[in-house]
Parts: C-alpha cells; sequence; structure tokens
C-alpha cells in the first residue's frame, strides 16, 4: 500500500485493519506486561489501542480502561473482543485523532505502545500530552521502536527520528523535574515478517512516574 494517501488518517487507518480480519496477535505487549502487572489497578488511558489487546488484558486486572484510537474499524473489534473477554464494562473506547485530540481528566498510568505511523504523527506532542495526563504518584509508560524493519510501511527517512528512551525522557521534559524516571532500556528481539523474513528488533521502553500524590 502507498504510505501517502488522500484518504486523510482515519481512511488510512480503516483500510489498514480492513486488509485482514485480525491485524494484530490478540496479546498485550510484553513490556506493558512486565512493567504493569504488579501496578495497583486503578484508571488506565491506551493511546492507539488498536483491536484492544492492551486495554483488555488491565481490564482483566481490575483497571477502568480508556482505549483511544482513530479506526473505528479496529475500535469495533476491540470492543468485540472486549465483550468475549467479559470486561466489556471497564473498557471505554474512543474514536479519536490523537493528533488533535487532548485527553480529559487525570489516569494513574498512561500506555502508548509502538505509537508509529507511516503517514504524518506529531508523536513527540502526543506523548507531550499524554505526560500532562498522568495523575500524580501514576505512571508514564512508552514502548517504541528505534528503528523499523527492512519489509515495513514506514518513511525510512523517519528512522533517524527515533529517539532512545533516555533520548525520549530529556524531550519529554521527564529529567527537569516533577518526574521520577525508573526504567529507560533497550531491548531487542526476534520478529518475522510477512514472507517469513527474520530481524532483531530493537524497543526502547520509557517508565516515568509523576512525583506526588493522588
Amino acid at each position: 500500500m502507498d504510505t501517502e494517501t488522500t484518504e486523510g488518517p482515519s481512511g488510512f487507518w480503516d483500510s489498514f485493519y480492513s486488509e485482514r480480519e485480525r491485524i494484530w496477535s490478540g496479546k498485550p505487549n510484553a513490556a506493558l506486561v512486565r512493567e504493569a502487572e504488579t501496578v495497583a489497578p486503578a484508571r488506565a488511558l491506551d493511546l492507539g489501542c488498536g483491536e484492544g489487546a492492551d486495554a483488555i488484558w488491565l481490564a482483566q486486572r481490575g483497571w477502568t480502561v480508556t482505549g483511544v484510537d482513530i479506526s473505528a474499524v479496529a475500535l469495533s473489534r476491540a470492543q468485540q473482543h472486549a465483550e468475549e473477554a467479559g470486561v466489556a464494562d471497564r473498557v471505554h473506547w474512543l474514536e479519536r485523532d490523537l493528533a488533535l485530540w487532548e485527553p480529559e481528566g487525570e489516569y494513574e498510568l498512561v500506555s502508548a505502545q509502538f505509537l508509529h505511523s507511516p503517514i504524518e504523527l506529531p508523536r513527540e506532542r502526543i506523548l507531550r500530552r499524554a505526560a500532562e495526563a498522568v495523575a500524580p504518584g501514576g505512571l508514564l509508560l512508552v514502548v517504541g521502536h528505534t528503528a523499523f524493519p527492512p519489509w515495513g510501511r514506514h518513511r525510512h527517512a523517519d528512522e533517524a527520528e527515533l529517539p532512545t528512551a533516555e533520548e525520549l525522557a530529556m524531550t519529554l521534559g521527564l529529567r527537569a523535574g516533577g518526574w521520577q524516571v525508573e526504567t529507560t532500556t533497550s531491548e531487542g528481539r526476534e520478529v518475522t515478517g510477512p514472507e517469513g523474513q527474520v530481524a532483531v528488533m530493537t524497543d526502547a521502553v520509557l517508565r516515568a512516574r509523576r512525583v506526588g500524590t493522588a
């Protein structure tokens, strides 16, 4: 698929999700499981929730979750999966363009897992808004690629713009006060492409706690 489109972001992502009945594995992201499984459940915000695996995993552990995505197709699947998992009453799905949307209220966990796009996306601005939505004492968890796989749709020019976890912490002002940065790691994992290609991907994991008490 050509990454340049006249459909607009929502049309692009609806087309993307319409290519197959299920795009993602249905399993929660490993970094989310590791970083959040021992955190006491409260309110969570899942940015770019896609087909809902992360939000559903959190809801199954007692969180009240708001899942936000631009694709109506993805959110319809997420709602169905939540109903099948018996947690539909614990997840509120919002169809929003993250480039324009601003979170309302505060959350004890704000999660952005692989918030990347082959079309224009103001990722840094979105993550700054995400940080502002973290409640005192709450967590910001951002996981992202440090480079894209060779078979990916993303423009190769974007690779130079992908920060490490520490670079992202600095960019978002998390080292300037008001935050305790708890994790800035790079993790390698082997992945398989759509035609059996194999590559080692490196993920940047940033976990930061907002200083203060609720």
